[in-house]
């Protein structure tokens, strides 16, 4: 049986017992259950906090996990990435009071608070910079105005936060995160199935397919608007002269793409949601 390690909480959990439910895996219905086995598709699913789950996998105390890339590279086990799930993007970056910083190396002898001392460690000695880590579980913004530290690394979406405590990004780009599917045995049994059915859900959730009605003679210029993931799949009409269309399409540029396809020639121009999908 398949043990297979999700987050219990955070921005990363329900969006990956969703991604599970849509691959067709059965998961737990009580909040507050941490182990359920879905007989059908014989797996069991372990709730575990998301901090710890590059840790039971890469012991090989569980065979498989869905957890942050940052989460990953921080615990310094011995699970590696198996695939990107398409959530829970973060970005990581340094900041500090505006002007106590301007590059990378002014941060060498100074203190620098983290709630990821591993992955800032070796970005840090990357690139031969050392200074001294302070490792916080939360509210790291704070450190720099109550002294604890000199800066702070950690992750940045809108910098509003930091903004509020006074403090400005530099540097580069520490690592840009999202949900990854992890393992340190993918030869385990059971774990290809369970990726691919994840990558069917991405599929799914980033494209939709694509009918329409073309004149026969403007399907080379159509086949360029909708290329497919091969190639289009062209039918036949009862008119000689007009064939029916399908490809598949990014969801983020149907509707540009239909006004191509309109303005081309294209009509009976329909979108479809896809469920599943195997590539």
């Amino acid at each position: 049986m398949l043990r297979v390690a999700i987050p219990n909480k955070g921005t990363l959990s329900d969006t990956a017992q969703q991604m599970l439910s849509e691959a067709g895996y059965s998961g737990r219905r009580d909040p507050r259950a941490l182990h359920v086995i879905d007989t059908r598709n014989d797996v069991e699913f372990f709730y575990l906090r998301p901090r710890d789950i590059a840790t039971y996998v890469g012991s090989g105390a569980l065979d498989v996990g869905i957890t942050g890339r940052d989460l990953l590279l921080d615990s310094e086990t011995d699970a590696v990435e198996i695939d990107e799930l398409g959530f829970g993007s973060s970005t990581f970056r340094f900041a500090a009071v505006p002007g106590a910083f301007n590059s990378l190396s002014d941060l060498n002898g100074h203190r620098v608070a983290t709630s990821y001392p591993g992955l800032v460690r070796d970005f840090l000695a990357g690139h031969g910079v050392t200074a001294k880590l302070i490792r916080l579980d939360g509210a790291v913004e704070s450190a720099v105005r109550l002294g604890v530290a000199d800066a702070v690394a950690d992750v940045v979406s809108t910098g509003s936060t930091l903004r509020s405590q006074g403090l400005d990004v530099f540097g580069p780009v520490i690592l840009e995160s999202t949900a990854v599917l992890i393992s340190a045995a993918s030869d385990r049994e059971g774990i290809e199935t369970l990726r691919r059915r994840l990558a069917g859900v991405k599929v799914a959730r980033e494209f939709v397919l694509m009918d329409y009605d073309l004149p026969l003679a403007l399907l080379e210029a159509a086949s360029r608007i909708t290329p497919g993931l091969e190639s289009p799949t062209i039918s036949p009409l009862r008119d000689p002269e007009w064939v029916a269309v399908r490809a598949m399409v990014p969801r983020g540029d149907m509707n540009h793409i239909m006004d191509d396809l309109y303005a081309l020639g294209a009509r009976a121009i329909l979108v479809s949601p896809i469920h599943a999908a195997r590539i």
